[in-house]
């Protein structure tokens, strides 16, 4: 049998780093991960108009530095700051602790594997033909400058009654090398027929970290 592992997991502290880095005891650990994930899912549902990839949390005594990469940072930050107090003030009403936000801008959204898996999935909603979605995200990535791509949907795709998964790939995308700056990511895509689920793996160079 095939035996997988997510590929950022699998290069933590070779190529990745931690996105929730502090340390805790083992009385606060399970009550600090819960709001990590709290603080996510919250951010993730506010901007999920500002194409944001990941989040970084880091903790230190009674506060909380939250790093958000977003290809749209105009959307985040708002008109003269105004989107960032109101996200400070729902996450600090949330915690109870003092939120620090930091917004980085993604330079090259195309070669964010995240965000490549996101827009099939959105392209896949609209019933955009499904090979021809993923055969444009090949290319676009292609010609920002990644190494490799590979992208794979799973599900009832164009309506079948059977699910199956296809895939396209281009460049190389050596999985088993811990060295190589693999990007991954995942979405799904409520359509009509149910849910299609949308994987992506992006090979880039190694100047392409953010």
């Amino acid at each position: 049998m095939g035996q997988k592992t997510n590929p950022v997991g699998f290069r933590l502290a070779v190529r990745r780093n931690w996105q929730s880095r502090w340390y805790a005891g083992k009385k606060d650990f399970s009550r600090l991960l819960v709001e990590d994930q709290l603080i996510r899912d919250k951010l993730m549902e506010k901007l999920k108009q500002a194409s944001v990839p990941r989040i970084f949390i880091e903790r230190a005594s009674n506060r909380v530095r939250v790093e958000i990469y977003t290809a749209r940072p105009g959307i985040v930050i708002g008109r003269k700051g105004q989107e960032v107090e109101k996200i400070k003030e729902e996450l600090a009403r949330l915690t109870g602790k003092e939120i620090l936000l930091d917004i980085q801008e993604v330079k090259k959204p195309e070669i964010e594997a995240q965000l490549v898996a996101e827009n099939v999935a959105l392209q896949l909603e609209r019933r955009i033909a499904f090979r021809r979605a993923m055969k444009k995200a090949v290319e676009v990535a292609m010609t920002l400058g990644a190494q490799g791509i590979r992208i794979q949907c799973s599900g009832r795709l164009g309506g079948a009654d059977i699910a199956r998964r296809e895939w396209q790939r281009k460049g190389r995308v050596p999985l088993h090398s811990l060295r190589e700056n693999i990007d991954y990511g995942f979405a799904e895509a409520q359509t009509v027929y149910g849910k299609i689920g949308i994987k992506c793996w992006i090979c880039k160079k190694e100047s392409d970290n953010n």
